[in-house]
């Protein structure tokens, strides 16, 4: 079996990540055909996903993203592909939700 881990630190609050979180899980559903549950805390959520070959979490905290998945026998032998996909959807929501934020303060500056 192959484990993926990936740390993201980012600045969104727990309001935004869980926003970010849902988007996430959507596109994962969407695209890869996981089962996704969110569990939201007063803290933190955790999203877990799953189907067959894959089980995983998404731990979501005010100031971080916390990704582990475990990938069955077949599926691991593509674990570098899997993995750089998730790094790259996740990196691309959070320069997104940073994009938002800096148009959100840009624009009431100006207001």
């Amino acid at each position: 079996m192959a484990d993926i881990h990936i740390h993201r630190a980012h600045s969104l609050g727990l309001a935004k990540a869980r926003k970010m979180a849902w988007k996430w899980a959507e596109a994962a559903e969407q695209k890869f055909g996981m089962e996704c549950t969110v569990i939201e805390g007063e803290m933190s959520d955790v999203v877990e996903f799953t189907r067959s070959g894959v089980d995983g979490r998404l731990l979501v905290e005010a100031d971080a993203f916390d990704l582990t998945a475990r990938l069955g026998f077949l599926v691991g032998a593509f674990r570098q592909k899997i993995e750089s996909e998730i790094e790259a959807n996740l990196d691309q929501l959070l320069a997104s939700g940073a994009k938002s934020s800096t148009e959100k303060k840009v624009r009431s500056k100006k207001s």
